[in-house]
């Protein structure tokens, strides 16, 4: 029975490319594996089918080959095919699954390499800290301890004893990873004998048992920057765990958090205070003092009939900018007092402003209770 085109069996022009090979190779690999076809007995068939096609045009000269003679150039002697192997055309199927499934587990197969193994980089680490609004503003330098795994200074970190060194794996051969055929797949693993770091210790040292690393509390000195936010991240390099065997340290992260301000509300670069004055500085108008987040005192002239909620805008006494020379403003809004704990005298005086009080003196409260009779009056009609 005449074999069918290898073209066709991929299903792809007589034109294609490398990388419309290596697709169409790859989806119909998938498809027909034995092992995902465990009850159709022609699975095997054409996935060495696929193996044998696929393993032919993405070679130039085999694929030349093939263009010009068919089939017939992979039989009776012709040229090409010639490396003996599990293939009707005498090509090596361990090749081509190398190679293609080699890009799924990093390794790139026989051209790529792979990449080596060694010891691991040292785990990142994270702090919280939480600081004043005050702080913030200006910035500050601040002590941290915190508890983690450092290099050990007898064998800096090698984890073998001193006056000898680690060995290359004799497993692995150093690349911290084996390889093993199941079939026609090339299974790569961490090697069992070094765990992937690519050499073993066969003298350990006595202060850190082989480890490299030992647990220690230590103190850094951490500068926060003027006009950090909430959750502000500060990266200090190399602060991190202990890398295994020598390898690098991780990384320290110290993730900032602000706490509430017993008189100040920030919104990014804007700071607000609600600020009570008495009834009488906003009736007659008048002078008051108001706090900073630097810690002085502004003066605000507050008109006469000054209601509750009126904002002040103070240029300049917000909040910096992070990294920036800009400093944003500080809104100031007004909470009128009503007065409490009067006397008899005092209540008389406010007994007699009441009585001589007019819609002049209480625009806003005469014009809603006006809003409110005309309301009823609709509802009655």
């Amino acid at each position: 029975m005449a074999k069918t085109d290898y073209y066709e069996l991929l299903g792809v022009g007589r034109d294609a490319d490398e990388g419309t090979l290596k697709k169409a190779f790859r989806k119909k690999a998938m498809e027909f594996h034995p092992d995902r076809n465990p009850d159709n007995p022609e699975a095997e068939k054409k996935f060495k089918e696929f193996g044998e096609a696929y393993d032919v045009l993405k070679d130039p000269e085999k694929r030349a080959a093939y263009d010009r003679y068919g089939h017939a150039a992979f039989e009776g002697g012709m040229g090409g095919g010639g490396r003996g192997g599990a293939g009707a055309g005498g090509f090596d199927f361990s090749d081509v699954f190398e190679e293609f499934f080699g890009d799924f587990m990093g390794g790139g197969g026989r051209r790529g390499g792979g990449r080596r193994g060694g010891p691991a980089r040292g785990s990142d680490l994270r702090f919280n800290m939480e600081i004043s609004l005050e702080d913030a503003y200006n910035g500050k330098s601040d002590k941290i301890t915190i508890p983690a795994s450092v290099s050990c200074d007898p064998c800096s970190g090698s984890g073998a004893e001193p006056g000898s060194s680690p060995e290359v794996c004799g497993t692995c051969g150093g690349a911290g990873k084996v390889r093993a055929n199941q079939g026609f797949f090339m299974v790569e693993r961490t090697c069992p004998t070094c765990q992937g770091a690519g050499q073993t210790i066969t003298n350990p040292c006595k202060a850190c048992r082989g480890a490299g690393k030992v647990q220690k509390e230590k103190t850094l000195q951490v500068k926060i920057p003027k006009g950090v936010e909430e959750g502000t991240r500060i990266r200090l390099s190399g602060e991190g765990e202990a890398g295994a065997h020598g390898a690098p340290s991780g990384d320290l992260y110290i993730f900032l958090s602000i706490k509430p301000h017993a008189l100040f509300k920030r919104d990014a670069d804007m700071l607000f205070c609600s600020v009570p004055i008495p009834m009488a500085t906003a009736t007659l108008g008048g002078q008051i003092e108001v706090p900073t987040i630097e810690g002085k005192r502004a003066r605000i002239r507050v008109p006469e009939g000054t209601q509750s909620g009126r904002q002040f805008r103070l240029k300049g006494k917000g909040m910096p900018e992070l990294n920036g020379g800009f400093v944003g403003d500080m809104i100031i809004e007004t909470v009128v007092e009503t007065p409490v704990n009067l006397t008899k005298r005092q209540k008389e005086l406010m007994q007699d402003f009441a009585d001589e009080s007019g819609e002049s003196v209480s625009p806003q409260s005469e014009g809603f209770f006006t809003k409110v009779k005309e309301l009823w009056d609709d509802l009655t009609d």
